[in-house]
């Protein structure tokens, strides 16, 4: 059974923070709420964990799986960026939006897309994200939690952990999600690509 977390929204109790990254340390499984919905997250070397979201989800090897960070400064050492696309991310994060960028060395192949060799990343504006990420010090591997036949997030943490009770280690409940999935940037070929509209504002990118 999943363990159910209630944490402090505005203030995030230290001790519980400390509790879900030495669980993500232990390459355990999290449900947890981001600024674009409910995600799930794990450490990028957890191959268990990768493979338990693609079951959840019902995705295939093909499915583009995003890296949380903290800041712009840990997202650039995940993927490469030209100046274009380093002026117009740096001004868009933090914030709800996945770009999807060809993927750096740091990067665990397993983690790529198997032809592009792109990754998505993202910057949440999140108050528990970033307290997280902070206590955990690295990237999170993460993915949006929309279940098969759903087309929005889930966003209510007790709903989750009644349906996934047995599929997740961890389900955070941090006050009110919005049951709306990222604006999805694909900037692999060198410029934006609006591929899905979500919570984060598209105009600013469209060509």
């Amino acid at each position: 059974m999943a363990r159910y977390l209630d944490v402090h929204p505005e203030n995030p109790q230290p001790r519980l923070l400390g509790q879900i990254a030495d669980a993500l340390r232990e390459d355990q499984l999290i449900a947890y709420p981001t600024d674009s919905g409910y995600a799930l997250g794990c450490r990028l070397g957890n191959r268990d964990g990768r493979d338990r979201i693609l079951r959840i989800r019902g995705l295939d090897d093909k499915h583009h799986f995003t890296l949380m960070c903290k800041d712009f400064a840990q997202l650039g050492q995940f993927v490469k960026l030209d100046n274009s696309a380093f002026r117009a991310i740096k001004a868009a994060t933090p914030g709800a939006y996945t770009f999807i960028l060809p993927a750096t060395q740091e990067v665990p192949r397993r983690l790529m897309h198997p032809k592009k060799r792109t990754v998505g990343v993202r910057i949440p504006d999140h108050v528990f994200d970033q307290a997280l990420l902070d206590a955990l010090g690295e990237p999170m591997l993460t993915s949006t939690l929309i279940l098969p036949g759903e087309t929005e997030p889930r966003s209510l943490g007790w709903e989750i952990k009644e349906e996934l009770d047995h599929q997740v280690d961890i389900v955070v409940e941090a006050g009110e999600t919005l049951a709306e999935p990222t604006t999805v940037i694909d900037w692999s070929e060198g410029y934006p690509e609006v591929v899905r509209v979500g919570a984060g504002d598209p105009d600013r990118f469209e060509v």
